[in-house]
């Protein structure tokens, strides 16, 4: 579908990363192309919006979670958690890598890959595998919070989502159908 496929990052500390990058999927599912959304931190038991209405609709966007459970608030004070999770997100990275080489998709969103990269969860050698071997017509999306300089540099658009005020500030926790 395109000419050339772009590296973008959404990334800062304001709400809204995931948000961009699903409201690009849907834009770029209206024009025909196939996405394929990689949800790091999300695993597959987690009930969300996005899978819901992606099947529900029938939209051409795959989703695929992490074959392990992630708790944000536990699993860093769990080493055998926290190893699994870096074996999983690099068996993951080396299939994206793959499917970014063959094509298979037009778009592929990375959901939470720079929190990982910041929490040494991923290796910034696996990112950089897929942004190298990707189609030239392959657009490639990374949220999360944390990307680093390194990671920006092999970007083509970065964009800091920046917080001035946010609900959780008041105790409202994260809502169905709008933060998940």
């Amino acid at each position: 579908m395109f000419e050339k496929g772009l590296v973008q990052i959404y990334t800062g500390n304001g709400k809204g990363k995931t948000t961009a990058a699903l409201g690009l999927a849907l834009r770029a599912a209206g024009a025909g192309m196939k996405i394929a959304i990689f949800q790091f931190l999300k695993p597959a038991s987690m009930e969300t919006s996005e899978r819901t209405a992606a099947s529900q609709y029938n939209l051409p966007i795959t989703f695929e979670a992490l074959d392990c459970q992630w708790n944000m608030a536990k699993s860093f004070d769990e080493p055998a958690t926290v190893a699994n999770t870096k074996e999983e997100i690099e068996k993951l990275c080396e299939k994206i890598a793959g499917l970014a080489a063959k094509k298979t998709y037009d778009v592929i969103i990375l959901d939470e890959i720079n929190f990982c990269l910041s929490k040494g969860l991923a290796k910034i050698g696996a990112v950089k595998n897929i942004i190298d071997k990707k189609e030239t017509c392959v657009e490639i999306i990374l949220t999360g919070r944390g990307a680093g300089d390194e990671l920006m540099k092999l970007a083509d658009l970065v964009t800091e989502m920046k917080e001035i005020k946010h609900p959780f500030d008041k105790g409202i926790t994260a809502r169905k159908g709008i933060e998940f």
